[in-house]
């Protein structure tokens, strides 16, 4: 699981706030279900399992975590849904980056998908210069 830190700590409580009043993610939205990478090199996948109560189940090589989150539900005029999600349960294993999540973290990353929705990369603004994916949809997956 990739981590990037906020620069506004402000953001943690408006999200918090979010989260307890239950708005989070549209029944129909084009996240809901299991979506999935491999590296290169094929050693370690990732695997993302949204929910439509605003949860979403992670694996990735070693850890095992739970997020909370909360999607925009429209792309931006550049093609992006915001993504705000809050780790809140994390078995202190390490990712596929070689990285160890800490419960409490609170990141916001921008999707895309492809015309078929299908196949989305995740990024670190509304821009294709720092991304990760693409990720897979797993289809025969519950959401």
């Amino acid at each position: 699981m990739r981590a990037i830190a906020l620069p506004v700590m402000a953001f943690i409580g408006l999200f918090a706030a979010h989260v307890s009043a239950g708005a989070l993610s549209a029944r129909d939205h084009p996240i809901l279900g299991s979506w999935r990478m491999t590296t290169a090199d094929g050693s370690c996948s990732e695997t993302y399992r949204f929910r439509s109560d605003g949860t979403v189940f992670v694996t990735s090589g070693e850890e095992v975590a739970e997020i909370e989150y909360e999607i925009s539900s429209t792309a931006s005029a550049k093609g992006f849904y915001r993504w705000a999600q809050r780790l809140v349960k994390d078995n202190g294993k390490k990712d596929c980056a070689g990285k160890v999540s800490q419960s409490g973290e609170v990141v916001t990353w921008f999707v895309q998908f492809d015309p078929s929705r299908e196949r989305m990369i995740v990024c670190k603004a509304e821009s294709t210069q720092a991304c990760f994916g693409p990720l897979r949809r797993v289809h025969g997956s519950d959401s």
